[in-house]
Parts: C-alpha cells; sequence; structure tokens
C-alpha cells in the first residue's frame, strides 16, 4: 500500500486558486489518535480564513486545510480503547481534512448517526461542536426562550435553528436573501429577516428582545446586537466577519445585566473538544438519529476542485454545507 496520499495544500496566502493538489505522505497515528480514511470531508469558514493568511493552525496541528470529516478508522495509536480499525465515523479534526487520510484525536470522533450517509457526517461536527458549546453552554439557551441567529442560512445557522427548535426555544433569523430567510423559516425559525431591508433590532425589541444572540459578524452588529437583547441576555461572538473591535457604552450593559461571551473551537485544548463531544453523543446524536435534526447539504465538490468549493462559500451563494468528496460515492 502505498505511503503517499493525495491532499490539498495552500501554496501560498490569497485566493482560492492558491488551493492546489498534491501528494503527501500519509499520516501516522500519535498516542491517543486515530488515522482516518477519508471519504467525505466538510468545507467551512475557518478553512478560507487559513487559505487567506488570516487563523493560523495550532502549534503541532497539519497545515492542510480541513477541520472536519467522515470515513472509516484505519489505524489506532497506544491508549485508543473506545474505537476500532474498521469503525465508521466522523471527526472534529485539528486540521487536514482535505486529503485521503487525516489523524486526528480518538475523543473527537463520533459514529456517524442512524440513517445519515458519510457525506452528511462530514458535515456534522464543525458546526454542531460550535453550536452546541457557544448557544447551549455559554449561552445557556433554554427552552421558551428568544434565540436569534445571524447567517441563519449558513452551516453554522441551519445548524443552530434545528438545535434551538428541537430544544423548545423561540427561533429568530437573519440571512440576506428572500429565498435564505425562507429556508430559516423551513427550518423551523418563527421568523427570519432580510438584513438588507428589515432592522433585527427594532424586529427583535418588537417580540420582547433576544434572550440568546448568536453572531458571527461583529463590527457594527456588536452594539446593535446589545439592543436587541432582552434583560439578562446573553450575546455569544464565534466569529468577527465584519471586524473585532466596536465602541460599546457599558452601562447599559450592567442596568440591563446583559452577559458578552464567545468562543473558537480549535485553540481549546483537546479535552476540552473531547467534553463536547460527550456532550454532543449524549444530548444531539439522539436527535440526528430520530430524523428531528439533520444537516442542511449544499452542493459537492472533488477534491481536486476545493478551490471552487472555496469561492461558492465566500460569494455566500449556499444555504448549509459544502462537502469535498475524497473516496466517497
Amino acid at each position: 500500500m502505498s505511503q503517499m496520499m493525495r491532499a490539498v495544500e495552500i501554496t501560498q496566502a490569497g485566493a482560492p486558486d492558491v488551493l492546489q493538489l498534491t501528494s503527501r505522505p500519509r499520516p501516522e497515528p500519535g498516542a491517543g489518535e486515530v488515522v482516518i480514511k477519508v471519504a467525505w470531508a466538510g468545507v467551512n469558514r475557518p478553512d478560507a480564513l487559513q487559505r487567506a493568511g488570516l487563523y493560523a493552525p495550532p502549534p503541532g496541528a497539519s497545515d492542510l486545510p480541513g477541520l472536519e470529516a467522515a470515513g472509516e478508522i484505519v489505524a489506532i495509536g497506544a491508549g485508543v480503547g473506545d474505537v476500532a480499525v474498521g469503525d465508521a465515523v466522523c471527526a472534529l479534526l485539528p486540521g487536514g481534512g482535505y486529503a485521503e487520510y487525516v489523524a486526528t484525536p480518538a475523543a473527537h470522533c463520533l459514529p456517524v448517526p442512524d440513517g445519515l450517509d458519510l457525506k452528511e457526517a462530514a458535515c456534522l461536527p464543525e458546526t454542531f461542536f460550535t453550536v452546541w458549546s457557544n448557544v447551549f453552554t455559554r449561552g445557556g439557551l433554554r427552552a421558551g426562550e428568544r434565540f436569534l441567529v445571524h447567517g441563519g442560512s449558513s452551516g453554522i445557522g441551519t445548524t443552530a435553528i434545528q438545535l434551538a427548535c428541537a430544544f423548545g426555544a423561540r427561533v429568530f433569523a437573519t440571512a440576506g436573501t428572500a429565498a435564505k430567510c425562507e429556508a430559516c423559516v423551513a427550518l423551523g425559525a418563527e421568523a427570519a429577516f432580510n438584513y438588507r431591508e428589515a432592522d433585527f433590532v427594532a424586529e427583535m425589541r418588537a417580540v420582547g428582545g433576544a434572550d440568546v444572540i448568536l453572531d458571527m459578524v461583529g463590527g457594527e452588529y456588536i452594539v446593535r446586537n446589545l439592543k436587541s437583547l432582552a434583560e439578562d441576555g446573553r450575546l455569544v461572538q464565534i466569529a468577527f466577519l465584519g471586524g473585532p473591535k466596536a465602541e460599546v457604552n457599558f452601562a447599559p450593559l450592567m442596568m440591563r445585566r446583559l452577559t458578552i461571551t464567545g468562543s473558537t473551537l480549535r485553540p481549546q485544548s483537546d479535552l476540552a473538544k473531547a467534553r463536547i463531544a460527550e456532550d454532543l453523543k449524549a444530548h444531539v446524536w439522539p436527535l440526528l438519529a430520530a430524523g428531528k435534526v439533520a444537516p442542511v447539504m449544499d452542493e459537492v465538490f472533488d477534491l481536486e476542485n476545493a478551490a471552487d468549493a472555496h469561492a461558492r462559500m465566500e460569494r455566500s451563494d449556499h444555504i448549509g454545507k459544502i462537502a469535498l468528496r475524497v473516496a466517497g460515492d
């Protein structure tokens, strides 16, 4: 068996065309790790940020892009006991998903949910880990609360809408076209606001304000989000597509007991990610198996056409998740 594999590398920081097919040595599992033969890989915004030179991999991680994948375990490292060679899994990755083989901690692997194929499973980890840890753990969303998610038609957004609905929240979303707003409502949102036409601050205040907001825009949205919160509301920030800085008057935050929090997933410790995986397996995987929640799938691209996948994502034409076919059917 060849010790080399096909992979897509970032040849230099830049536009999607800097993604090029190459040949790399197959990874070996370290202690506590497995190697997965990748069938499908998910495509995510952090991949594009890394490609643009704006999101460096953490120390020790592969320089190849790709933060989630699904396939078959083909090798296990020392100390791995919960999974075995031959298991079909999806996994959160430290990097390296745009390749035929990838190594990742065994504790970041989850079984493919009943009823889902490997393509769908590959598009679960990054968004489900992110949404669960931020909306439910950090944001503390509870049944009956009002939840606003920006970018509701994105991979993060479609996941957040479904999970919040499944746990009994009242869900609202923003999106940039009528078709995307309709997609959000079809997934369970009570209302979706076209941010090009409607003022989400006024819309949320009209229903009593949001108890939790999940935002990846930042910039001028930060102050608008704070104005949209109800008393004791929580703003959870996961990205800054519009910039990380804003001028904030903290007096209203104190008067209204507001919370600003947030996180990024990739830099967190292996243990922290393993704990999120355990929570997902216990609380969310049964919803996937029951068909109450499912990944919303957009277009599929072959591994060698990863640049086209990035271009589609950056045009924001997609609804849901974009996948790369590595060895899948």
